[in-house]
């Protein structure tokens, strides 16, 4: 993977691992315990597990390529497990993004 793709699919990746959590949490552990119906979990906890072992296998690669610090790779895995954490997290990582990748 170029370099130039790397930041891309690291936020790309994020947006989606923080959005597969919020379904997780939202939607479907109240359709598991309030419903019965624990298909909804098994479903969305695979993708969402998927996605965030993705996000840390993405993260590393970008902090590897771009020389980013120990700090940077724990505050974004801290953003991961915290709910709406990619999400806030997004805004620094975009303008990092622009700052590292020339056009």
């Amino acid at each position: 993977m170029t370099s130039k793709k790397t930041f891309r699919w690291f936020r790309k990746t994020a947006l989606a691992e923080g959005v597969s959590f919020l379904v997780l949490l939202l939607i479907a552990m109240p359709l598991k315990y309030l419903a019965n119906q624990p298909k909804a979990v098994s479903i969305t906890g695979m993708l969402h597990g998927i996605l965030f072992i993705t996000f840390i296998i993405l993260a590393f690669e970008v902090k590897n390529t771009y020389n980013k610090s120990m700090a940077w790779f724990a505050k974004s895995l801290l953003a991961s497990l915290l709910p709406f954490g990619t999400f806030i997290m997004d805004k620094q990582w975009r303008k990092e993004e622009r700052l590292s990748i020339p056009d």
